[in-house]
């Protein structure tokens, strides 16, 4: 604390970036200010509670960055969290995107879900983006069923299933006028843009006339797409009656937590909503700044943004170069309170879930270091073999962040040396990974963990050594049940109390990992069972087995498919031959 003291006395007024380290020197925290000298000495002249506490118990020194404006700093910050993914950076690091609703530009146009990597010049027509991805999948799943639009990814020379249950015009065989195409594909974009009267007269027609034919079942399956339309997709209470797409974003905080909303307007109406709770750990004006910034880096920006009352619109607006204002009165007001709203209503409905969650993930494996040895435990990465009498060996491992699953992380090995034993497995396993680690430049553990007791981790140690990594690797030591009872080092072994929050964490691991890994291992002796079979097939050779492998993967999904279904991606005779030979393998 003595260096920390003397820094602060040195700090300046200025706006700028600040990077918390702990005492391995690694940037643990990064944040903005204002006002450095301020921001920074809050941190260690008052008490705090939850991961701010935590946070503080682990700094031993900071460094800082001077910048000329605030904007410049906001920026800065954005930037410096992505380089570094510091452990209390808890933030918005998923660079998933969110799905749109795309129309293809093809002759015969498809309805599909996709994730564009650029927006602009896209050839699509994009609808979104969604928030929540399952809305669209059901969205697109709905519509698909009322519009015949063309289903198969590549042409076949036959008409497939789609066509023989009235969802598909069967283009490949039949010539469709391009109006009737243009049709759909303009009902299909009102109806996106959310104008659902068309196609709920369409929907009513067919549910009328599926009653007529006494086919009630498809009367009711119109009739609970009705339902979902006027409950999910129905126009908004407010609603602008304008064509500009914006966004309303409020929040709400309580007991060190803070709760955002962001309400999605397209042509006026609400068509969708996204909300994110967070620990609150820096001050709630730049928590606030930095949340919006974030969103937008992944986001496309509106031409109008909506705000509550604690934003600094001018900031934002300089940032994200787009209008940001806070209404008084009338609709757009009345936005700003739904958003504050909901807002409130999910951090009161998850506060409790949110708690016990932190206490057996974050708190866990802050535990687990503890007890280790390692006070800023964030990345573990654990490894289990699986093979079958030796043959169809595989590894995997997968990755857990500050005590969640990493599921971007996970990784698969098929093991190439003919290894028949775990420890040799292991090496080159071990090998393999921490080799692409030094030579891609990634993020090494903080942990490494190994399904397996002392004869696994000399095994994973002899390696690393060899590479000149010193990163610390623990077994999962078991009894004769199977249990894990202890962790195990090269010249130590850690008691665990199976009441503890540290044992479930590492049991969690242990399933998950094993889970990963034998579903791996399946899935390679499925591979090569098929392989296998449709080498036997007459009028499949190596282009079409490696495009059924990469298609489906399994025997068990290739028999649960129809001829027609088959036909969709082989000729109809072949089709023929591999749906009797799949029969004949039944028998």
């Amino acid at each position: 604390m003595d260096i920390i003291s003397e820094k602060l006395k040195l700090l300046t007024t200025e706006p700028g970036c600040y990077l918390m380290k702990n005492n391995d020197g690694k940037i643990i925290y990064v944040g903005k200010a204002k006002n450095l000298k301020r921001r920074v000495s809050s941190y260690f002249n008052r008490e705090h509670t939850g991961k701010t506490k935590a946070l503080v118990e682990n700094i031993k020194d900071f460094e800082y960055i001077v910048t000329a404006s605030e904007v410049e700093s906001l920026l800065l910050e954005i930037n410096l969290i992505k380089k570094y993914s510091p452990k209390y950076n808890i933030m918005l690091k998923d660079n998933k995107s969110y799905p749109y609703i795309e129309l293809t530009k093809e002759t015969y146009p498809r309805l599909i879900i996709s994730r564009p990597r650029k927006i602009k010049n896209h050839k699509g027509k994009l609808f979104g983006p969604y928030p929540n991805a399952n809305a669209a999948r059901k969205t697109v799943e709905l519509l698909n069923r009322i519009y015949p639009f063309r289903k198969c990814h590549t042409m076949p020379k036959k008409v497939c299933l789609y066509y023989h249950i009235g969802q598909c015009l069967g283009y490949c065989e039949n010539n469709i006028p391009k109006e009737e195409i243009s049709l759909m594909v303009n009902e299909v974009s009102s109806f996106l843009k959310g104008n659902y009267d068309e196609v709920r007269k369409k929907i009513k027609v067919l549910m009328k006339n599926a009653a007529d034919k006494l086919n009630f079942e498809r009367a009711l399956e119109y009739k609970e797409m009705l339902e979902y339309i006027d409950k999910v997709l129905e126009k908004q209470k407010i609603s602008l009656n304008d064509n500009v797409s914006r966004d309303v974003i409020n929040y709400y905080v309580k007991n060190n937590y803070i709760s955002f909303q962001v309400l999605h307007l397209k042509d006026g109406r609400i068509n969708m909503r996204d909300g994110e709770v967070f620990p609150l750990i820096d001050d709630e004006n730049d928590f606030v700044s930095y949340y919006v910034t974030s969103f937008y880096d992944k986001n496309d920006v509106p031409k109008e943004i909506l705000v509550g009352e604690n934003f600094d619109n001018e900031l934002l607006q300089t940032a994200l170069n787009t209008r940001v204002i806070t209404p008084q009165k009338g609709l757009k007001k009345k936005l700003i309170d739904m958003a504050y709203e909901n807002a409130k209503i999910v951090l009161d409905e998850r506060f409790e879930l949110i708690v016990r969650d932190e206490k057996r993930t974050f708190e866990a494996n802050e535990s687990l270091g503890k007890l280790v040895g390692i006070p800023n435990l964030k990345r573990i990465e654990t490894f289990d073999n699986a093979h079958l009498f030796g043959t169809f060996t595989v590894s995997g491992m997968v990755v857990f962040e500050n005590g969640k699953p990493n599921k971007r992380e996970y990784r698969k090995y098929k093991i190439t040396s003919g290894s028949k034993d775990d420890y040799h497995t292991m090496q080159e396993v071990i090998y393999r990974r921490y080799y692409r680690v030094l030579h891609d430049k990634l993020e090494k553990p903080d942990l490494i963990i190994v399904d397996g007791g002392i004869i696994q981790v000399n095994a994973a140690k002899e390696v690393l050594d060899s590479l000149y990594l010193d990163i610390p690797v623990l077994g999962l030591k078991k009894n004769d049940k199977h249990s894990t009872t202890a962790l195990v080092s090269q010249d130590k072994e850690f008691e665990i109390d199976k009441t503890s929050d540290v044992f479930h964490l590492l049991t969690r691991i242990q399933d998950e990992v094993h889970r990963f890994t034998i579903n791996y291992h399946k899935d390679i002796r499925s591979k090569g069972s098929l392989s296998s079979i449709l080498d036997n097939v007459p009028g499949i050779g190596d282009k079409r087995k490696k495009q059924l492998l990469k298609k489906y993967k399994t025997i068990t999904k290739l028999k649960e498919l129809s001829v027609d279904e088959l036909a969709c991606d082989l000729p109809r005779e072949v089709a023929v031959n591999l749906h009797e030979f799949l029969k004949q393998k039944d028998s």
